[in-house]
């Protein structure tokens, strides 16, 4: 099983934005989406501000699986669906403290429930799918 390096947990965690793509139904890779990550203990996760509307969030309900680039860090992984209570306040508090000096506009919708409700774990995986 892969796991995270604290390199890449490092790399990631502090980059503004990772970039996301999902495996096609082929094996290709999609079309990159650039969005926010946060990190809560040894693992990171994104969120689709327009909740199960977002295209790339459908893409992942897909094929479950996709590679992630941050500040030179990259891994394929797994997306796997987070919903439980406790890890997604942290994960709010988190989201709050990380990107606060854009304001409300751009952070209240990645804490409103309709985002809250896809939040993803991205989970290391092996490239085999």
């Amino acid at each position: 099983m892969a796991t995270w390096t604290n390199d890449e947990l490092r790399k990631i965690a502090a980059a503004e934005e990772l970039d996301l793509a999902s495996l096609r139904r082929d094996g290709t890779l999609g079309d990159t989406v650039t969005i926010w990550v946060v990190r809560v203990g040894d693992d990171l996760y994104v969120r689709s501000w327009k909740g199960h509307n977002g295209a790339w969030f459908r893409a992942t309900r897909t094929r479950h699986a996709g590679q992630v680039k941050a500040d030179g860090a990259g891994k394929d992984v797994t997306f796997v669906p987070e919903a439980g209570a406790v890890i997604n306040d942290q994960i709010d508090a988190e989201y709050r403290r990380k990107y606060r000096r854009h304001g409300g506009r751009y952070v209240d919708p990645m804490v409103a429930a309709t985002a809250r409700a896809t939040t993803i774990k991205l989970v290391p995986r092996s490239t085999a799918v």
